[in-house]
């Protein structure tokens, strides 16, 4: 995955929900006669967060848990897939190979900036035959899929190491409050303390680790989604399928609203296509 803010719009529903359960926390707290200064501990915050962090590096290598965090902004900012221009353009390019040949298109790839797109025009420029390309693209998009699958799995980890942290600096909050039995005063003032680490493991697993790796899964399948069309309007291509058949087929790959936003391509691509032979023509 790249850049999340490069060409990325806000994530309004991560916001907004962490907004709406950080709000509904802190009012409950309030309403209970609770005070805000009563949840901000942060000692307790450096227990949970330094020993969650901590426990996660042990379980798996550095560069997935660097990887993994510099993915992070991936569930405030989205960068939506533009699956129909890529149609457009996979229509468009198909009705090239079919009127002046698979050759041609060597022409477009200097213009590509889908480095996945630009790669299977090369190999299919090149002269592999559709199976053979298929074979090997499908090979490294599951290679690929096996080795992003470890971004959200560093997330879910952390949400089950957050709460036993937690637990662990409650713990040892009420240890010191022990060793201040002889002052009564404080020590149900040191047994609320006590137990903020608590609610640090317990709400950071619930409203942020978890739902993270969710929503990174969701992130990650769609550009998946987009490669897998991608190959498949490839090796169409390679095959000499029909450009309307082509975005037909590819249709398929988008949800029934997306589909119906985007019919019409390959009328377009058809009267570009069109001004562009009788450009030539004079």
């Amino acid at each position: 995955m790249g850049n999340p803010h490069k060409g990325a719009g806000v994530d309004k529903s991560t916001f907004v929900g962490i907004i709406l359960a950080i709000a509904g926390i802190v009012v409950g707290l309030l309403l209970e006669g609770g005070k805000l200064a009563q949840i901000i501990q942060p000692t307790a915050a450096m227990i949970v967060f330094g020993g969650t962090i901590g426990a996660v590096m042990v379980q798996f290598p550095l560069p997935v848990v660097w990887k993994a965090f510099r993915c992070f902004g991936h569930i405030f900012f989205r960068r939506r897939p533009d699956s129909a221009q890529k149609i457009a353009d996979l229509v468009g390019y198909a009705m090239k190979a079919r009127r002046q040949g698979l050759v041609s298109l060597d022409a477009e790839l200097n213009e590509i900036d889908d480095p996945y797109l630009k790669k299977l025009l090369t190999l299919a420029v090149d002269g592999t035959e559709p199976h053979e390309l298929r074979k090997l693209m499908e090979l490294e998009l599951d290679n690929k899929a096996e080795r992003d699958d470890y971004i959200p799995r560093v997330f879910e980890s952390a949400g089950g190491f957050a709460p036993t942290i937690g637990i662990i600096g409650a713990v040892l909050g009420l240890i010191q409050v022990m060793q201040h039995l002889d002052n009564m005063n404080e020590v149900g003032k040191g047994i609320a303390v006590a137990f903020v680490a608590t609610i640090y493991g317990v709400g950071s697993a619930n409203l942020l680790f978890l739902p993270a790796a969710g929503k990174l899964k969701i992130r990650m399948r769609e550009e998946q989604l987009l490669q897998e069309m991608t190959l498949e309007g490839v090796v169409s291509i390679l095959e000499g399928i029909n450009p309307r058949t082509l975005e037909t087929k590819l249709l398929s790959f988008l949800s029934e609203h997306e589909q119906k936003a985007n019919t019409g391509g390959y009328r377009r691509n058809l009267d570009r296509m069109d001004r562009l032979d009788a450009k030539e023509s004079k």
